[in-house]
């Protein structure tokens, strides 16, 4: 029973990360590295707030503030620089390891003795299922306005958009910036959960947050019922499912990160596909999508 408790209480954790990827991955086809930066972006700040007292809800918005910063620059050295998605990506997680030392004055905070948003009676899985759900539901109602149509027809067919005078590159760098702040406020919700922040805890988040939307895509059917949204949160879980199963099975912690990777390779084999972001200064997703994004944006 324990366990399955941390499995849930990780993957929900994670799934929230998982939707902030799903924009970038699934909807605009960018390769986004930045998230390996604001990931403990989200938790540094978050150190910061507890340590002076803030009030730990409000510092988990600060997280998400923060994490839409970083976000922005991304998408701003894409856009604007015309530097490519790939590189802006790195160029921004590389940065951000700095700040977040800066943020935290030393590599690791321990949070124990502060007031979060787990203090008190209430179960620990019942606070983190209700962020992934309001996380989830807000994202669900974004990407049913005409904000969210824009951001997902700029994925699948950009010139369509251009065509209907719409900049496309603030639609870019606004998706990069919801994006990366769920994936710092996941880091928020992560670093008040284990009780301490640390610099180096983003390493591989675009990694595993890539594993969950694919395992969620390849098992189930996307639908009426199960959404993008709903099936990387499932992702989230069978990942971290998968994880505790093998150490389970005996494999050191040590490992983690093989596992991960074999995890992601077993996930792209399930899903029949060739992983393959377009790395330059213009990216799509393809066309499966154009002819419905089309209409709903003629309907706009």
């Amino acid at each position: 029973m324990d366990i399955l408790i941390n499995v849930l209480e990780g993957g929900f954790i994670f799934s929230i990360a998982s939707m902030g990827v799903y924009i970038t991955y699934k909807i605009l086809d960018f390769p986004d590295l930045s998230v390996d930066g604001t990931f403990p972006l989200g938790a540094a700040v978050t150190a910061l707030c507890l340590m002076k007292g803030i009030n730990p809800l409000l510092a988990c918005v600060m997280s998400f503030a923060a994490g839409a910063i970083g976000g922005m620059v991304t998408g701003i050295l894409h856009v604007k620089l015309e530097i490519t998605n790939l590189l802006s990506g790195i160029l921004v997680m590389t940065g951000l390891y700095s700040i977040n030392l800066r943020i935290m004055g030393k590599s690791n905070v321990p949070l124990f003795g502060k007031d979060t948003i787990f203090s008190g009676n209430i179960m620990s899985l019942a606070v983190i299922l209700i962020f992934a759900v309001i996380s989830k539901i807000l994202l669900d109602l974004f990407l049913n306005t005409k904000l969210g149509f824009m951001l997902k027809a700029v994925g699948d067919n950009e010139e369509l958009v251009t065509s209907l005078a719409v900049d496309t590159d603030k639609i870019k760098v606004l998706g990069l910036m919801i994006s990366n702040g769920l994936v710092a406020m996941s880091g928020s919700i992560m670093a008040q959960y284990q009780g301490f922040s640390d610099v180096g805890m983003g390493a591989g988040t675009v990694v595993m947050a890539l594993a969950a939307i694919i395992m969620g895509n390849s098992i189930f059917k996307e639908g009426s019922i199960l959404n993008g949204t709903t099936l990387t949160i499932i992702g989230a879980l069978i990942y971290k499912a998968s994880v505790a199963l093998a150490l389970k099975l005996g494999l050191p912690p040590t490992d983690l990160k093989l596992i991960t990777s074999i995890i992601v390779v077993i996930a792209l084999l399930l899903n029949n596909k060739k992983f393959n972001f377009k790395i330059g200064k213009k990216s799509s997703l393809g066309g499966e999508n154009i002819a419905s994004n089309r209409k709903s944006m003629e309907s706009i």
